[in-house]
């Protein structure tokens, strides 16, 4: 039986779905290393990650929660702006999946948020360096202020991708109050 999951869930299982053996991975908003984590956890031989963040905090919870689990070998933790991942690769190296949540980090300051110029930047340099079936997805928050903005950049950008190139699916649920997040899932062809 197929029970509907929320958008960090219906991430996840987008993740599960993916070849985790050998591959790249970015985490472009480590944010309290949740993601980070769970990659971690299911990545196999081969694979590494990089996780992203601009804010010092989210790069120290990430940090202690992989040495919690004794996972810190599989990531390198980067304090920069998603904008810059391509400061970070390799030209050989092809991103197998990418991850984003966007918005604020939780338990820190409203103000600092994720941002249009700076997403949309990261997601056209993963969109050049994705594997063939590789995946972006991306978990929208956006009930705060600057939120909306950056979730209309996103989908304004990502729904005009050719369809003989890219698959795009939008995960909402819709009738649930207070702006519930939002997934949306590349996939190169």
């Amino acid at each position: 039986m197929f029970i509907l999951k929320n958008a960090q869930q219906f991430s996840h299982e987008m993740i599960l779905s993916t070849n985790l053996e050998n591959g790249l991975f970015i985490d472009a908003t480590a944010g309290n290393g949740h993601d980070t984590l769970f990659l971690a956890q299911h990545i196999e031989k081969g694979s590494k990650i990089l996780a992203f963040d601009i804010q010092e905090s989210a790069i120290l919870q990430t940090r202690q929660l992989l040495q919690n689990n004794d996972l810190e070998e599989k990531v390198t933790c980067i304090l920069d702006s998603h904008a810059q991942i391509s400061n970070y690769l390799e030209e050989k190296d092809f991103v197998r999946l990418a991850i984003f949540n966007l918005g604020y980090l939780p338990g820190s300051d409203k103000k600092i948020i994720t941002t249009p110029s700076s997403t949309i930047e990261a997601i056209q340099i993963l969109l050049d360096r994705l594997e063939k079936k590789g995946k972006i997805i991306i978990v929208s928050y956006y009930g705060h202020d600057g939120g909306l903005n950056e979730k209309n950049s996103v989908e304004g950008l990502i729904s005009t991708l050719p369809q003989k190139e890219w698959s795009v699916l939008k995960y909402q649920f819709i009738n649930q109050i207070n702006c519930p997040p939002i997934c949306y899932v590349i996939e190169k062809k």
